[in-house]
């Protein structure tokens, strides 16, 4: 191309003529409906995109992935439908040294448009945005189901360990169970040796609190029981078992452990409610519930007891066991411990009252006469002396329960006995 003098430009542009830096293309210099042409088809590809955003919108209120996935494919289409048409119209008519008021109006439109391509851009990414954190809550929301899923098939394998499997409970009833399960005593001696396991955990915390805060553990084993003779000083633990059994099981023959409700429960009920517990953390379910009948019953079990003296000696106040009186449930270690101790009794009790006759609980006097058939001594290698006279009991540790014709024995501290070393 020869250039341009710039005599040759002033006359042109006297003339009114527009001058291109190179020539324009020969069909639209040629067919000024080309451009017409061209215009419209912006404009209906705007119309399009428009649409395309509305059905975007639209997807989204109520959250549908597929339509979403749909809409904005669409509006990538129509985005690169009109970014087509725009490096089209720029490769085929270069901006002017000098334009017509028709051109200007026309560069106008387009310098419009462009802008709101711009910002339907912004909106795809937005939205694109949006997609990909709704993406990561649905994964989320999988892997938190797969999770439930997982912990289902254990609680199932837990029950049929146990002979209490789901598909046995869905079979007909008999005079002996619940759906087809059996409650036998060996079911139930289960849960009265994991609840004495937990007396005993429960014990060791609160002896170390008192041993810490300065107690005479002597006399105090003294005044829960008087004049027993302990056969080794170790042995004052068993009083402050006792204690804690004595609290715990206070109320223990009554259905609602003598709790105040408004009506009784079926047997069926009482199952479920042994069930339910059974693989929760005692903490979640009274935090979840903190009024439920459980809930009521960890509150009133603890008041009775941790004596107000003795928790004000561990703790320097009576802050916790306040909030345990306004219906709260503290979590704090002690408190925790003693939960587990709670939710162990509490089971043996809704379980004690599921068989039919309901399990009977019995305990023996201090001074009574042992015997092998009604106790279980808590020493295993005592000595009798070489009189005729049979050991007595000094403390009584666990109770004893009735299943029908079967004993399961008490727990009982015998005193004025030797050990053997």
């Amino acid at each position: 191309m020869q250039p341009t003098s710039f005599k040759d430009t002033q006359l042109r542009e006297n003339n009114s003529q527009k001058v291109h830096p190179q020539p324009m293309d020969e069909a639209m210099n040629q067919n000024p409906e080309a451009i017409e042409a061209l215009v419209a088809k912006i404009f209906t590809n705007i119309s399009s995109l428009k649409s395309a955003y509305i059905q975007l919108q639209s997807a989204h209120t109520p959250y549908d992935p597929d339509k979403i996935q749909a809409a904005d494919k669409l509006v990538i289409s129509e985005l690169k439908n009109l970014s087509e048409l725009k490096h089209f119209y720029r490769e085929h008519n270069p901006k002017p040294v000098c334009v017509s008021p028709q051109d200007s109006r026309l560069a106008a439109e387009i310098q419009e448009q462009q802008s709101l391509l711009k910002t339907y851009e912004v909106m795809v990414k937005k939205f694109q945005s949006e997609i990909q954190n709704k993406d990561s809550e649905i994964f989320q929301l999988q892997q938190q189901i797969q999770d439930a899923n997982q912990k289902k098939i254990k609680l199932e394998k837990n029950l049929k360990l146990r002979g209490l499997s789901a598909k046995e409970s869905e079979g007909s009833g008999d005079d002996n169970g619940f759906h087809g399960i059996d409650l036998t005593p060996e079911l139930f001696k289960s849960a009265v040796e994991a609840g004495y396991r937990a007396i005993h955990d429960f014990s060791k915390p609160l002896i170390n609190m008192m041993k810490a805060a300065g107690w005479d553990l002597d006399a105090a084993a003294n005044s829960i029981e008087p004049n027993v003779i302990y056969a080794k000083r170790a042995h004052k633990k068993y009083a402050f078992e006792s204690h804690i059994c004595q609290r715990m099981f206070s109320g223990f023959q009554e259905e609602n452990f003598s709790l105040t409700v408004d009506n009784t429960t079926a047997k069926e009920s009482l199952f479920q409610q042994y069930l339910n517990l059974r693989e929760l953390d005692p903490l979640d379910s009274v935090g979840q519930n903190p009024d439920s009948m459980f809930g009521k019953f960890c509150r009133s079990k603890y008041l009775a007891v941790v004596h107000p003296k003795m928790e004000a000696s561990f703790f320097g106040n009576l802050d916790q066991r306040n909030y345990i009186m306004g219906g709260g449930h503290p979590r704090t270690p002690f408190y925790q411990a003693f939960l587990k101790l709670a939710k162990s009794v509490w089971l043996l009790h809704r379980l004690a009252h599921c068989f039919d006759p309901t399990v009977k609980v019995f305990q023996v006097k201090k001074e009574a006469e042992f015997s092998e058939v009604y106790m279980e001594s808590v020493v295993k290698n005592f000595i009798v002396d070489e009189s005729d006279q049979k050991p007595r009991v000094g403390l009584m540790v666990m109770p004893g329960f009735w299943i029908g014709g079967s004993v399961i024995q008490c727990q009982v501290y015998l005193t004025g006995i030797r050990v053997a070393e």
